[in-house]
């Protein structure tokens, strides 16, 4: 069956020619986008639950722009005030491009990784006497707090953020050819809104092990899948499927 209709459950990039628009372009498609799960920041009281006073930091790890947004935030919340000499630890070059929104660059002490939480673990690790905390969302991957735990570093995770499920209940009636997933909290956000989902004819594209995994649990039928080495995008794996059944 030919692809006409795609729905990523994802917000729209934001940046102009993405490689969406000229897959829209190339095959006359249509592409719409809508974020299957969303981002909710927890109270500063909350946050107090967990015993973390912010005071007894001196570094902080930041693993991406939520992290950054709601670390700040908290610490506006509770009236504290971030010290100069806080250190920030940062995944990759877009979360510490992204810090700037906060802080001046060029005045603090920032430390970047390459693009993996693994690839940062070597710099944490150089500054074994900090204390440090993580703030990340309620589904953090096993990975990170085992990776911080093997290098025997004086750490804190505070939960300053939840991934809660969108509604998206205006979609019960509309049909999409593929439905794009990133991650098992947008294959659960499927099931949650439409619990009678019945795949049929609809294509199910999935993106890394864990939402393959996760479709896979729930029975669903994945008809395209990336990375692979021929396709180590999304919009590539969704280039070569409608090239090879629009024929």
């Amino acid at each position: 069956m030919k692809v006409k209709t795609i729905l990523v459950s994802q917000p729209e990039p934001k940046v102009e020619n993405s490689p969406y628009s000229r897959l829209i372009e190339k095959e006359k498609i249509k592409v719409d986008f809508r974020p299957f799960i969303h981002v909710e920041g927890v109270e500063a009281k909350s946050v107090r639950q967990q015993k973390i006073d912010l005071n007894n930091f001196t570094a902080i790890i930041l693993t991406s722009r939520n992290s950054v947004d709601h670390f700040f935030r908290i610490a506006e919340e509770m009236r504290f005030k971030v010290p100069d000499t806080m250190k920030y630890f940062c995944q990759s070059e877009a979360v510490a491009y992204y810090l700037q929104k906060y802080v001046v660059y060029r005045k603090r002490k920032i430390y970047v990784g390459k693009r993996t939480f693994n690839e940062l673990i070597p710099l944490i690790k150089k500054y074994k006497d900090e204390k440090f905390l993580l703030p990340s969302s309620d589904a953090l991957k096993p990975s990170v707090p085992q990776a911080l735990d093997e290098i025997n570093v004086d750490w804190k995770r505070g939960v300053f953020y939840k991934t809660v499920i969108s509604d998206l209940s205006d979609l019960r009636d509309v049909y999409y050819d593929i439905l794009v997933f990133f991650s098992p909290s947008g294959i659960e956000s499927l099931l949650k809104n439409f619990p009678d989902f019945e795949q049929n004819n609809t294509r199910i594209a999935v993106f890394g092990n864990s939402t393959i995994n996760a479709a896979t649990e729930a029975g669903l039928r994945i008809d395209i899948q990336a990375p692979t080495p021929e396709t180590p995008s999304m919009t590539m794996a969704l280039q070569k499927y409608i090239t090879s059944v629009n024929k």
